[in-house]
């Protein structure tokens, strides 16, 4: 009878885990088909990445992530500074995010896994994108927190989109001596350049 109990227990956090972790597939399938959608209508180029953005905001834990990858930097800085500082980092993920998209010519993708990763609590979902050459498979790290999802990273190819801009943003940091304040002007430049490239008709 222990035995059953103990038996029944284990699967119950199995089904459970498992629930959740589907859960969070559907959802990235509906905002990831928000933002394809984007592409199939007939938009200008700055409405388009409107809606790109908007879902990128409302998707990605963009505070936490802006936070990890400005690294000491974050620590010395005012707080006008570290708003200003998101905010550049929110658009600048948006537009990273819309300028991967310009390439985009209706391919098919298929989510095709999706696990607890229990060990630091979050959940990987596998997105498989085809094309006429073949495929790549994207992992999406998906973090639910307060009732809500948040993609708090991407894995292409084994490497990390967050860890890349830690060490990009890193050399860029550096030559402003850490100053997160500096770095705002610089990071403000540069989503202005990406944004024209962006909305160009």
């Amino acid at each position: 009878m222990k035995f059953i109990k103990i038996l029944f227990i284990f699967s119950f956090f199995i089904f459970s885990g498992q629930t959740k972790a589907d859960e969070a597939l559907n959802w990235l399938e509906k905002e990831i088909d928000i933002i394809l959608d984007a592409y199939k209508k007939d938009l200008s180029n700055e409405n388009r990445f409107k809606i790109i953005e908007e879902t990128i905001n409302n998707n990605f834990a963009g505070t936490g992530i802006a936070k990890f990858i400005a690294g000491e930097s974050w620590k010395k800085a005012s707080k006008n500074t570290k708003q200003d500082y998101i905010k550049n980092f929110k658009r600048h993920l948006a537009l990273n995010i819309a300028s991967m998209m310009r390439g985009y010519t209706d391919q098919k993708y298929e989510l095709s896994n999706s696990q607890i990763d229990k060990k630091n609590n979050i959940i990987l979902v596998d997105m498989e994108i085809f094309s006429d050459t073949g495929s790549v498979v994207v992992t999406w790290r998906v973090k639910k927190s307060k009732d809500k999802y948040f993609v708090i990273d991407l894995i292409v190819a084994d490497i990390s989109l967050v860890v890349t801009k830690r060490s990009e943003f890193n050399s860029m940091l550096k030559k402003v001596d850490n100053d997160l304040s500096k770095f705002n002007n610089v990071l403000s430049d540069q989503n202005k350049i990406s944004y024209q490239k962006i909305t160009e008709q």
